[in-house]
């Protein structure tokens, strides 16, 4: 039986995010792991932007914005109801919360990294600028075990890839930082059984045209 075919980059973030619905969705789907580089034709063909990640669905539904991607598979199985079903209004919230990391965090996260890589002066106002964001998480965190609630949610899925990237930038500030809630929460993702499938290293597709199975299984 033909499978949905996900175009996808291992350390890119938002392909990242896809993986994690995908997963947690307990589907399977076709995985073409690639490098920006060197993009499969196939893949430009149907979203010519040829950014990751990509979906194309067995009815050839092309979606290509990784939120999105994340909805699909939610929505088609939901097994650990991350998008709290029965809760008025819980959707709308998961989305405006991804939606300010999305649109403003992601955007300081970048001038924090390029500070450090390139060892500019302003390292330290552009972390402080990612930390109005850390501690209104922080905050949430100290409410109850997951972002949302006492339950993971697609907002956890969404944010862990930013997070971890923010945790890396300068890992020992990190670790002695005062966001004791958020690295539990984050050491929770990073050391689950999700976290290794969906990181686990493939061949590049164009190399071998190999047909792997990514997914629950």
């Amino acid at each position: 039986m033909p499978l949905p075919v996900l175009y996808s980059l291992r350390n890119c973030p938002f392909a990242m995010r896809a993986r994690l619905a995908i997963y947690a969705s307990s589907q399977q789907v076709q995985l073409r792991d690639l490098v920006l580089s060197n993009k499969p034709v196939e893949m430009l063909k149907v979203s010519p932007k040829g950014t990751v990640p990509v979906l194309v669905t067995t009815n050839n539904q092309v979606i290509d914005e990784s939120l999105s991607i994340m909805q699909w598979a939610l929505s088609q199985s939901d097994p650990d109801d991350y998008l709290d079903a029965t809760t008025a209004n819980a959707l709308a919230d998961m989305l405006a919360v991804i939606e300010i990391f999305d649109n403003e965090f992601k955007g300081y996260l970048e001038q924090y990294r390029c500070a450090k890589r390139y060892h500019e002066p302003s390292l330290i106002e552009d972390r402080q600028k990612c930390e109005r964001y850390i501690a209104d998480l922080e905050f949430r965190l100290c409410l109850h075990p997951y972002l949302m609630s006492d339950k993971p949610s697609l907002t956890d899925l969404a944010l862990m890839p930013y997070i971890r990237q923010f945790a890396r930038v300068e890992r020992q500030w990190y670790l002695q930082s005062p966001y004791p809630k958020l690295r539990q929460w984050l050491n929770h993702y990073l050391q689950s059984r999700m976290f290794s499938k969906v990181m686990t290293k493939n061949p590049m597709w164009l190399d071998t045209k190999e047909h792997i199975v990514f997914g629950n299984n």
